[in-house]
């Protein structure tokens, strides 16, 4: 059964972006960094990067972009087990449209195993989804402007310049290149509150027949 549910229709859905913005107001009243439009954005956007890179098929591809849109917004529920609450959440959205029930599997199995606490790569949408979600990582998304407040995550986020998530032309290795201001953090700051994704992120990158590799200014630290 063909789905007329594409990453359109979800953007222009009023009710999920509403879960999506709620979400988001919640992290900000307890402190994280920002969970928005701009993060699942650039989740949906790596998440099927990778896959239309590594040639899947065009529908699997727009599940992914889909996942990773949708996949913060247990955080409208509790921080805790937020992976879990928003697969379910969207479980019901999308069963709501009348979605098939094996492209709502591929979702929400995504959506429920991107946390790094109890998450793993099941299926190539989720393993994109974990790579795209914990790579993650920018100034932009520190909300607080008074650095002299700033606690680990904020200086961590707030010391990385650049952040590219790449396939190397072999199609052998997908590589998080990160630029990081050392006066603002070091980079065994990031692997203090990072490590537990960044394996995860191998893992998935395994998972799809690749290595994952990170380069921080210039040097291949993974």
């Amino acid at each position: 059964m063909a789905s007329i549910i594409t990453y359109k229709y979800i953007k222009q859905n009023p009710d999920i972006m509403e879960y999506i913005r709620r979400a988001d107001k919640a992290l900000e009243a307890q402190g994280y960094t920002e969970h928005s439009f701009a993060h699942v954005e650039r989740v949906a956007h790596v998440s099927s990067m990778i896959l239309e890179t590594l040639g899947f098929d065009e529908r699997t591809v727009e599940l992914a972009r889909i996942a990773g849109i949708m996949h913060d917004i247990g955080n409208v529920i509790n921080r805790v087990d937020h992976a879990q609450s928003g697969a379910v959440m969207a479980f019901r959205l999308l069963d709501n449209l009348s979605m098939p029930a094996a492209e709502i599997c591929s979702i929400i199995s995504a959506i429920g195993n991107h946390d790094e606490g109890t998450g793993l790569p099941l299926d190539p949408i989720s393993a994109a989804l974990i790579i795209g979600d914990k790579t993650d990582v920018r100034r932009s998304r520190v909300r607080n402007t008074d650095m002299l407040t700033f606690d680990i995550h904020d200086r961590v986020n707030y010391a990385v310049e650049v952040s590219k998530v790449e396939i190397n032309e072999e199609k052998t290795s997908i590589i998080l290149n990160l630029q990081i201001d050392t006066g603002m953090s070091s980079v065994l700051e990031y692997f203090e509150i990072f490590l537990d994704r960044m394996l995860l992120c191998k893992r998935a990158s395994q998972f799809l027949g690749l290595t994952f590799e990170m380069i921080i200014n210039g040097g291949r630290v993974l």
